[in-house]
C-alpha cells in the first residue's frame, strides 16, 4: 500500500466557530491520537485529504508544520450529510512494523445461479489486522454458481499474507436468498382496498 503525504498545520482554534471558519479555507479540522501520546489537533487540505481517503485504509505521511513526520490511517471520517463535504477527520498514529485493527471492504466477483436469488452482503467490510504500512485495500469474494442457502464465512475468504481474521471464523459474511414474491394474496388486497375506501 502506497503512502499519501500530507502536510498538515497544527492548531490551537477549536469550537464550531474555528472549525467553520477552517472548512471556508477549504481545510478540514482534525485531531491525530494513539500511542498514550496527547491528541494533536491538526488542519489538514481539504482537496488532498478528499482524495487521500478515496482509498480505504489509506496510510497518510504527516508532514506537521515542517517539522515532524507521522504515520496514520483514517479512523473517523465526519461529512456533511447533504454536500458530502470533509467535516472533521480523526487520524491513529501508527508505526511501521505495528499490528493495527481494521476494515477492509468485501467485493465480489461472478454470478449466482441462474434463479431468483438475492445476495445480502452480512458484512461490507471484514475485520483483519495487518500490518499498518501493509493494509490491504480490499478483499474479493467469487459468488459464481451460488443458490439461495449457500453463504460466504468469513474463513473461506482467503487473505493476503500477514492478514489475519479478527472475527469468529464461522461469521456469515454474505449470503445467498431466494427471492420473495411481492404480490400480496388476494384476500389482504380486498381488506385494503375496504380500508382506504372507509
Amino acid at each position: 500500500m502506497s503512502e499519501v503525504k500530507i502536510s498538515a498545520a497544527t492548531r490551537t482554534e477549536f469550537g464550531k466557530g474555528a472549525a467553520r471558519r477552517i472548512r471556508r479555507e477549504d481545510k478540514v479540522p482534525g485531531v491525530l491520537y494513539g500511542h498514550g501520546s496527547d491528541p494533536v489537533h491538526l488542519t489538514l487540505p481539504g482537496h488532498d485529504l478528499l482524495m487521500a481517503l478515496r482509498t480505504p485504509n489509506v496510510l497518510i505521511a504527516l508532514d506537521i508544520d515542517g517539522k515532524s513526520n507521522e504515520l496514520a490511517i483514517p479512523k473517523s471520517v465526519q461529512r456533511d450529510p447533504l454536500k458530502g463535504f470533509l467535516e472533521h477527520v480523526d487520524l491513529q498514529l501508527v508505526k511501521r512494523g505495528e499490528q493495527v485493527t481494521v476494515e477492509i471492504p468485501v467485493h465480489t466477483e461472478g454470478e449466482l445461479a441462474p434463479g431468483a436469488f438475492l445476495l445480502e452482503h452480512v458484512l461490507n467490510a471484514l475485520p483483519v489486522e495487518a500490518e499498518a504500512t501493509h493494509i490491504p485495500e480490499s478483499v474479493t469474494v467469487s459468488i459464481e454458481g451460488l443458490s439461495a442457502g449457500d453463504s460466504v464465512l468469513a474463513k473461506d475468504i482467503k487473505l493476503p499474507k500477514g492478514t489475519t481474521l479478527t472475527v469468529e471464523d464461522d461469521t456469515v459474511v454474505l449470503q445467498v436468498l431466494a427471492a420473495q414474491a411481492e404480490e400480496a394474496p388476494e384476500g389482504e388486497e380486498a381488506a385494503e382496498e375496504e380500508a382506504a375506501e372507509a
